[in-house]
């Protein structure tokens, strides 16, 4: 699956422009103005098949969530989640991060 972009195009959106645009329409199944986010099933493919950085990788979460506000208004959550060679102790973090993110409507509404 391929994206069709014009030359030059950089694609740079903020925590806010993922959530409120671009995750919000994909959840609510409405049409994207450019096709430029490739969709894949993360976990039906193991992390070291996503980069070409070893056979050992391991996929952990770090840090705690961080709340992303369109002005005051909470409207979702990012997590990052780093990838690691090997296994304790002697596991090295790799260059490699991925971010998930996640819809929140309010304070007693469900997390999408």
């Amino acid at each position: 699956m391929e994206s069709c972009v014009p030359p030059g195009f950089r694609f740079h959106p903020t925590d806010e422009e993922l959530i409120g645009y671009y995750l919000r329409k994909k959840v609510a199944s409405q049409k994207i103005d450019l096709d430029v986010i490739r969709e894949i099933d993360l976990y039906r493919i193991e992390p070291w098949d996503l980069q070409d950085a070893g056979s050992s990788m391991k996929r952990k979460m770090s840090g705690r969530d961080k709340a992303v506000y369109d002005k005051a208004k909470l409207i979702g959550m990012r997590k990052t989640l780093v990838f690691y060679k090997g296994g304790a102790p002697n596991r090295q973090k790799s260059d490699w991060i991925m971010h998930e993110y996640r819809l929140e409507s309010d304070e007693n509404g469900t997390p999408q």
